[in-house]
């Protein structure tokens, strides 16, 4: 639903109802437009959509982390992911304070019968004093069952990454997968589902022997209308899994 968030603030049942319409099986939170968790869902049913996660902010997994869980509960949603850490929180004593949070949060969700999640961008593949990546010290140093991966394929290629080979190395720990394309040029823009050079085709073909649950297509911008992004993508993700 970020891809989706103008249209959101303008309408968000009104939005929920077109992806319906475009044959989305469930959605991904960014927040519930004004709505109680309870008021969602009761959409949610009468569309015919799932929960498949919520992106919730990390303040609110500090201070606020029960009453996630129990939105999550109501909503159906089996996974809460951290979605973006803000610039003033990245330098490595940052990531050391995360760590532990991470952990701690990851485990009070795991009691509850909800997976957390950590979504990455680029900057988390800048190196450490240690040598190690910013994300590879936040999945080697957290307990699996308690930190899971939201891995998306846009940002590791963006950071020169291979997104084949990390979904491989944390293999079973992917739940959550973000698809999204990249042009081709030097700009490197945002692209919808098979029109860029990210290997996605590799990366769903990855997915079942990685345990993933739900692929999400996220576009954070677009030079169409999200609507016609998200349908093109929705349309190549069909074509890609009905052939397997």
């Amino acid at each position: 639903m970020y891809t989706l968030r103008e249209e959101s603030e303008k309408d968000f049942i009104g939005t929920l109802k077109k992806v319906a319409e475009l044959g989305f099986d469930g959605v991904e939170f960014a927040g519930y437009g004004g709505l109680s968790a309870k008021e969602v869902r009761q959409v949610l049913d009468e569309l015919g959509l799932k929960a498949a996660a919520s992106h919730v902010p990390l303040e609110d997994l500090e201070t606020n982390l029960d009453l996630v869980i129990e939105d999550q509960k109501i909503l159906g949603s089996k996974y809460v992911v951290c979605p973006y850490l803000l610039p003033e929180r990245r330098t490595e004593q940052d990531y050391q304070a995360l760590i532990p949070l991470l952990e701690q949060a990851g485990e009070t969700c795991r009691r509850e019968g909800i997976t957390l999640c950590y979504h990455n961008h680029d900057f988390e593949l800048e190196r450490l004093s240690d040598g190690r990546t910013a994300l590879e010290s936040i999945f080697e140093d957290t307990d699996a069952a308690n930190v899971k991966a939201e891995l998306d394929v846009y940002w590791l290629t963006k950071a020169g990454e291979k997104p084949v080979e990390w979904i491989n190395r944390y293999k079973s720990r992917t739940p959550l997968i973000h698809l999204k394309d990249m042009t081709t040029d030097e700009e490197q823009y945002f692209a919808e589902l098979g029109t860029g050079g990210v290997d996605i085709e590799s990366v769903i073909n990855l997915g079942e022997d990685a345990g993933v649950v739900w692929w999400i297509v996220e576009q954070d911008f677009s030079r169409r209308t999200p609507f016609e992004s998200i349908e093109i993508s929705l349309n190549y993700l069909k074509e890609k899994l009905t052939s397997k």
